[in-house]
């Protein structure tokens, strides 16, 4: 068997207006201006306090944790409003990996359990991913535990696993846990980026990915 790992803002769906618009308003409720949207983007693959660290490092830490609370309550009002879209491509290629016997798929994101679960849910996608790893119970990315952790939950090594990513984060993730990081260019950060931090190969659609995904399996 070999381990498929998708991260899942950037990559699977195009949640950027939701975490743009929530930031913002954290910002505003701690009396901060917000962002530039590049800036907010950038950041994206963190786990949120590393985030808002990342984001405001000259706030104190009441700030800061002011700005992760609004964050969250914003976001969650968002998403009761509409989920974020799957990217075109993205169900289709989760379909025809799911659908053969020598392929197991993961997920290892910077969200919440609770967010995951409801993408996942608003979706259809539940059954789809053997291992759900988030940031709830892991370090950030690109510190190599979620992926540890899904390796260890599948009992697949290493060597025969890959990671899907839209960020530098996500291919420095993979780097750390010693397996190859597919980078995708429709998220995130810039493919320049993705290749700076070590992706294996950079993919322009979904098509490219999951015929990227079954030369590797071959």
């Amino acid at each position: 068997m070999r381990l498929v790992v998708f991260d899942v803002d950037g990559t699977l769906i195009d949640s950027q207006d939701h975490i743009t618009h929530a930031m913002g308003q954290a910002f505003l409720a701690a009396g901060l201006v917000p962002l530039p949207r590049a800036r907010v983007l950038s950041i994206v693959g963190l786990s949120l306090p590393v985030a808002v660290a990342e984001l405001a490092p000259e706030a104190d830490a009441a700030t800061q944790a002011r700005i992760v609370a609004v964050y969250k309550d914003s976001f969650m009002r968002a998403r009761l409003d509409g989920h974020a879209p799957l990217y075109d491509g993205a169900m289709a290629c989760l379909d025809r990996l799911a659908g053969r016997d020598d392929l197991i798929l993961a997920i290892a994101t910077g969200k919440s359990r609770r967010g995951l679960d409801a993408m996942i849910e608003a979706h259809g996608l539940r059954g789809r991913f053997l291992s759900l790893q988030t940031a709830d119970g892991h370090p950030s990315k690109p510190h190599p535990a979620m992926i540890h952790a899904a390796l260890a939950e599948t009992g697949v090594p290493a060597a025969r696993a890959v990671m899907v990513g839209d960020t530098s984060f996500d291919m420095l993730m993979a780097r750390a846990a010693g397996l190859p990081g597919f980078g995708v260019s429709w998220g995130y950060h810039p493919a320049a980026a993705l290749a700076e931090a070590g992706a294996a190969r950079i993919l322009d659609d979904f098509s490219a990915l999951t015929s990227a995904i079954e030369e590797w399996a071959a």
